[in-house]
C-alpha cells in the first residue's frame, strides 16, 4: 500500500543514515534488471543494532546478493570483528566484493561464493569457531537445512535471523506447496518445536510489502 511505503521512506529520512558506500551500492543495483532482493534500510539498521546489541565479533550471514546488508552487518562490528558471508551466485559474489572494497570493509567481510549448505557442512567440518550471530537470507526452500546446519556452528547467546518468512500470509494455507512456502513454513515448525532456541517473528510493511523475519537466540 501507498501509506506503507511513504511512512516507510519518513522513518529512513529521519531515523537511517546510509554513507555514501550504502547509498551507492543501493542506487548501482536499482539501475539494472536485477530483482530488489536486498533488504530494507530500516532493516539494514536493524540488523546493525541487533548485532550490536548482542556484541557480535563473528557474524555469518546466508545469502550476501550485492552486498548491502552484509556491509550494515560489518559496520556494526568491532575492529577484530568479521563477517562470513556465503553466496551461491558468481556474480553476485562479485558485485559485493566490489561494493565491500570500495566501501573499505574488506578487513571486516570474506564472501564465500558456493552452496550454502554445502559451504554450512565444511565449516563444521572444519570446526570453525561457532558464530555470534547468523543471519539467513539464502534459498528458502532451504530453511530447514540452514538452520540445522546454522546450530552446529552456533553456541548459547548465538542470534539467528531467519528473513522473509511471512510470505504474505501464506503460511497458514496447507493446501500451498510451493517449495518456498513448504520451506520456511517447516522452519518456522522447527524453530518452534527446538528446545534448544528461543524464537519468535515479526510481521513487517514498508517499501518492501508485506514481509517478516523470525529472531532466535540460541539457549
Amino acid at each position: 500500500m501507498e501509506i506503507w511505503t511513504n511512512n516507510d521512506l519518513w522513518l529512513h529520512k529521519n531515523l537511517i543514515k546510509e554513507d555514501a558506500a550504502l547509498t551507492k551500492a543501493s542506487d548501482a543495483i536499482k539501475n539494472t534488471n536485477l530483482p530488489q532482493m536486498e533488504v530494507s534500510p530500516a532493516m539494514g539498521k536493524f540488523l546493525y543494532l541487533l548485532a550490536k546489541i548482542a556484541g557480535a565479533k563473528r557474524i555469518l550471514e546466508l545469502g550476501t546478493y550485492y552486498g548491502y546488508s552484509t556491509m550494515w552487518l560489518a559496520k556494526s562490528l568491532p575492529c577484530d570483528g568479521i563477517v562470513i558471508s556465503l553466496e551461491s551466485c558468481a556474480l553476485f559474489a562479485d558485485m559485493a566484493q566490489e561494493n565491500i572494497n570500495e566501501a573499505g570493509l574488506s578487513d571486516k567481510v570474506s564472501i564465500i561464493q558456493g552452496d550454502a549448505a554445502a559451504l554450512l557442512k565444511k565449516l563444521i567440518v572444519e570446526k570453525a569457531d561457532p558464530f555470534d550471530m547468523i543471519f539467513i537470507d539464502a534459498h528458502k526452500p532451504s530453511y530447514p537445512e540452514y538452520l540445522e546446519l546454522s546450530l552446529l556452528l552456533s553456541k548459547p547467546g548465538t542470534v539467528i535471523c531467519g528473513d522473509n518468512v511471512v510470505r504474505e500470509g501464506e503460511l497458514p494455507n496447507i493446501s500451498n506447496t510451493s517449495p518456498i512456502i513448504t520451506g520456511v513454513r517447516e522452519f518456522i515448525e522447527a524453530l518452534g518445536t527446538l528446545e534448544s532456541v528461543e524464537s519468535t517473528a515479526i510481521q513487517t510493511v514498508g517499501i518492501k510489502g508485506y514481509d517478516g523475519f523470525t529472531l532466535s537466540v540460541v539457549k
